[in-house]
């Protein structure tokens, strides 16, 4: 007769299955996720986030939007080979805000996030502050500019050459700010306020103000969209504590982590670049090209 088997007591045989799926468990969770980039090739599509009422960079034209934001992001698209699908969204009070919203989080209203932002500031402390985010591949240098009628102010070399002028610039942007505290407050009764700065450049045109303090890229394309005769005007770089002194970098941002798809958009972005599709990106709309 065979000896019977002894069986296994069910709570020890429970204890080691639990085990054994606790030790799977633990080895999926080491396994990366499917990276984005692979994700994003297997989709198809490049999602990308640019902002709603920012021209020339990304405004709504017509039923669509339209910018050099809004090219640059088909353009990287085709550079790898993938199709674009555009996420606009309204800013936020902070751009920290922004990030969080459209980069590694998602807006609590449900959309988002997008697989790459433009228009990001390449700033090393905003960087720091920000390392959920990685932010890189910086586009263009912007700057604020002081655009004057050259028959109503023959010359300025800093904010008192103003004084008796009338003056814009759109509320709430760093322009209205120096012009407000310029030359001692001494302009303040004479500034404008707007809601956008093509809203000042309009009135410039028009003749109703003598200067505009709008960012350099804002000028130009109004400028072209106004078929105004730029020898009437003239830029100048204006001194304010207000003011970035060299201007600010622009660039990109993804979800800090995946470097393989920071190195395929700097790579498709430095394509660009060579091409010279950047700079033709850029002249479509007006705007020259500083690098940054």
């Amino acid at each position: 007769m065979s000896p019977r088997l002894r069986p296994i007591p069910a709570e020890p045989a429970r204890r080691r299955f639990c085990g054994a799926l606790l030790a799977a468990g633990a080895l999926l969770c080491t396994r990366p996720a499917l990276a984005d980039l692979a994700r994003i090739r297997q989709n198809g599509t490049l999602k990308v986030a640019v902002y709603k009422g920012l021209p020339p960079f990304s405004a709504v034209a017509g039923s669509q939007y339209a910018g050099i934001d809004v090219a640059l992001a088909r353009a990287l698209a085709s550079e790898l080979g993938l199709q674009v699908s555009l996420l606009p969204f309204d800013a936020d009070d902070d751009m920290a805000d922004d990030l969080r919203s459209m980069v590694w989080r998602g807006h609590y209203l449900g959309y988002g996030p997008a697989d790459v932002m433009l228009h990001v500031p390449v700033d090393r402390a905003f960087m720091r502050a920000n390392d959920q985010a990685l932010i890189f591949a910086p586009y263009y240098r912007e700057t604020f500019v002081l655009v004057r009628d050259r028959e109503r102010v023959p010359d300025v070399r800093g904010l008192e050459d103003l004084a008796g002028q009338a003056t814009g610039a759109a509320a709430g942007s760093a322009g209205a700010n120096a012009l407000l505290s310029g030359a001692g407050g001494a302009l303040r009764d004479r500034v404008k306020i707007y809601p956008e700065a093509d809203d000042a450049l309009r009135a410039l045109f028009a003749g109703d103000i003598a200067a505009a303090m709008v960012t350099r890229a804002q000028y130009e394309s109004a400028l072209k969209t106004a078929n105004q005769s730029a020898s009437r005007f003239a830029t100048a770089d204006i001194a304010s504590p207000l003011l970035p002194p060299r201007g600010w970098a622009i660039g990109m941002a993804i979800k800090a982590g995946d470097r393989a798809l920071a190195e395929s958009l700097e790579n498709a972005l430095e394509a660009l670049r060579r091409k010279g599709e950047l700079a033709r990106i850029f002249a479509s709309h007006g705007v020259t090209l500083q690098e940054p």
